[in-house]
């Protein structure tokens, strides 16, 4: 990172309060969710969750309000997957999070960020060139939720257009951020709630005729980093937001799948 921009961001705090919204911001009120304290001298130096926004092609034809897409699933992911990470593990946790442009310079406070559903993103040009650099000053991106082969082809050229030269590369169960916390013995997947109570009686874990298997693909830098992990074919994000609205889905998904595979990705990008 250059010395200027480093020096800037460190002059900019990562939860600006006259800047983005939050994932505590979108709670309703009267609502309850998990809250904890941090040592406010300390706020700005624990581990934040930081949502990516990002435009979509309108042109796709399925799928929600394109203005709301990225973010699916929030506040309650975002906040209770906080929750289970700051009570689990020895990460300190911001209890607010945080929602960031790729073009803000703030996203360079921030060792790990999030984008859900991007099977039908569009990043601006500006956008490409900021989350190139972020990836590789020592940035990590998670993606999550999407389904098929048709999203799985939209991200793929987005990705081309960030890294022409780079391929994703699909992990191995013996990967270590498959056991470097939580063992998983199969890749996971993790369906929204309603086919994952269904599940139980169907057997069935996937939301469209062509993502039966879940896929966890990586991109690395030039010295062997993961900078990008992309999971396809499963929903982490919907186990962490409904895990309190069934107790099949809570122990079969949330419990086994999404709070052990998520935990697993923030352990192994901090300390890679």
């Amino acid at each position: 990172m250059a010395p200027l921009l480093a020096l800037l961001c460190a002059l900019i705090p990562p939860a600006a309060a006259n800047a983005q919204r939050n994932a505590r911001d979108m709670v309703s009120e009267g609502t309850e969710m998990p809250t904890w304290k941090v040592d406010p001298e300390f706020l700005y130096d624990t581990f934040t969750f930081a949502r990516v926004r990002y435009s979509v092609d309108g042109t796709y034809g399925f799928g929600h309000d394109s203005d709301n897409r990225w973010k699916t699933d929030c506040p309650d992911s975002d906040i209770n997957f906080g929750w289970r990470l700051q009570q689990m593990t020895s990460i300190a946790v911001h209890p607010d999070g945080d929602f960031i442009n790729l073009t803000d310079l703030r996203l360079f406070s921030y060792p790990f960020i999030y984008i859900v559903e991007p099977g039908r993103m569009r990043l601006l040009d500006e956008e490409v060139t900021a989350l190139r650099a972020y990836l590789l000053n020592g940035g990590f991106l998670m993606f999550d939720d999407f389904w098929g082969e048709r999203e799985w082809r939209n991200l793929a050229t987005e990705l081309k257009r960030v890294f022409p030269d780079r391929e994703p590369q699909e992990l191995t169960i013996d990967h270590p951020v498959f056991n470097c916390v939580f063992t998983l013995k199969e890749k996971p997947q993790v369906p929204n709630v309603e086919v994952g109570i269904a599940s139980q009686y169907t057997g069935i874990t996937w939301e469209r005729y062509d993502a039966k298997e879940p896929h966890y693909r990586a991109i690395y830098d030039d010295k062997g980093r993961m900078m990008v992990i992309i999971c396809h074919n499963t929903d982490n994000g919907d186990g962490w937001e409904r895990e309190g609205e069934n107790e099949y889905y809570f122990r079969e998904f949330s419990e086994k799948k999404a709070y052990p595979m998520g935990i697993n990705i923030i352990f192994y990008s901090m300390t890679h």
